[in-house]
Parts: structure tokens; sequence; C-alpha cells
């Protein structure tokens, strides 16, 4: 096997590995496993990994690399701090029982008693939070957003989304997805003196900014006789 191929074929492994772990939990994962969902023998795998617990290490370290990457994308962009928090949150927003949010709650309970995969959750973690932090804090600079805190907003708005995803990936039709991205763009909102409408990144520009200057809506007057 060349260096290249090798290569190829420990990212296909490892791939596979996050789906297998997603499916299946860190305690539950075993190597005849992920060769099975693979297509491989089990000595290709041992080839790559001398143990169990480094192909599950390393599997949820190439998982976290490859979140780290998608934040990258959006810290590191030439937007301005509105357009990075809106496209943030829904990054990281809960869409439901996906692999991603499973593995990441099997990773937090996991790292309750594996030092190697706590190390891990928690620099994906506090990346998120001080990435945000960043943001919040470029746009108060620029007058976009009101918070004196954006360090604690930062913890704030995570813990929600952190929360809401919980509950979407353990616990199906507890709450409908539509509801949880709601109350994450209300809670930034109130955090950040904006208008939750800002915050929705499904709709155009201008449809956003049009919602968010429209005045609220006042109660109609009974009506007489």
């Amino acid at each position: 096997m060349t260096r290249r191929a090798a290569e190829i074929r420990l990212d296909a492994l490892l791939r596979t590995a996050c789906d297998v772990i997603a499916e299946r939990g860190l305690a539950n994962t075993r190597t005849a496993d992920v060769a099975q969902a693979a297509g491989v023998s089990q000595a290709l795998v041992f080839y790559h990994f001398a143990t169990k617990e480094r192909l599950l290490a390393q599997a949820y370290a190439y998982a976290v690399e490859q979140d780290l990457a998608r934040l990258d994308a959006v810290v590191r962009s030439s937007a301005p701090p509105l357009v990075k928090l809106r496209r943030l949150i829904k990054l990281h927003t809960p869409t439901g029982r996906s692999a991603s949010w499973s593995l990441w709650i099997d990773g937090w309970s996991e790292s309750l008693r594996a030092p190697e995969v706590e190390k891990l959750s928690r620099r994906l973690d506090l990346r998120r939070r001080e990435d945000l932090a960043a943001i919040i804090s470029d746009g108060v600079r620029e007058g976009t957003f009101d918070c004196p805190d954006p360090v604690g907003a930062a913890w704030r708005i995570n813990a929600v989304m952190d929360g809401l995803a919980v509950q979407l990936a353990v616990h199906e039709r507890v709450i409908p997805r539509r509801q949880s991205t709601e109350w994450i763009r209300l809670v930034a909102a109130r955090e950040l003196g904006l208008e939750p409408a800002q915050l929705d990144w499904s709709a155009p520009a201008q449809e956003r900014s049009r919602r968010a200057e429209q005045p609220p809506r006042q109660p109609q007057p009974d009506s007489v006789g």
C-alpha cells in the first residue's frame, strides 16, 4: 500500500468509524463493526490503529477537527459580525437526530471516564464559546450589537443550543425543530440587543431588514356593541 493510498484509506476509515460511533455509541463500538461498515478486514483496521481504544480516540479527534474546520470557515471569513453570527448559530443549531450531535452527546458522557475524550470535548466546546464571544465583541465595537458581557453572552447562548440539542437528539418529538430554532434566535437577540428576525438565515436580507424594522403589532380594541 502506497503512503497516499494509506492516507486515503485512513480518512475513509475514520469517517466510517464516526458514523458507527454515532449509531452504536463509543462504549459499544467494536473494531469488527467499523471493519464491516467500511467493507474491509479487521486486519486493515489494526494496520492503522493498534487498539480499539486508539481507533475510538482518533475517530473522535477526527470528528472534532472536522467541526473545527467548519467553525474556522465562518470565523475567518470577511463577512460582517451579524452575518458571522447567523452562520455560526445555524452551524450549531440542533437539527434533530443528527449523527454529529449524537457523537457530541456521547462524548460528553464518555468524558466522565476517559481523560483523552474529555480533553478533545473540552477543546471543541471552548472553541465554540471563544469564537462566538469574539464575533460578539467585534459586533459591539462596530455598533451592531449591544452587549456589555460578550463572554457571558456566548456561554448563555451556547448553553441554550446545547440543551435544546440534547432534547432533540435524545427525545424525539418532544419539541419541534422550528420551535427550538426560534428559541435560540430569541435568546441570542435578547443578549445582543437585536430583533429575532435579524438572525433568521432562511429569509432574504431585505426581508430580514423589513421584519426587524417593523413595529410591534398593537392590540386591537374590543368591538363595542
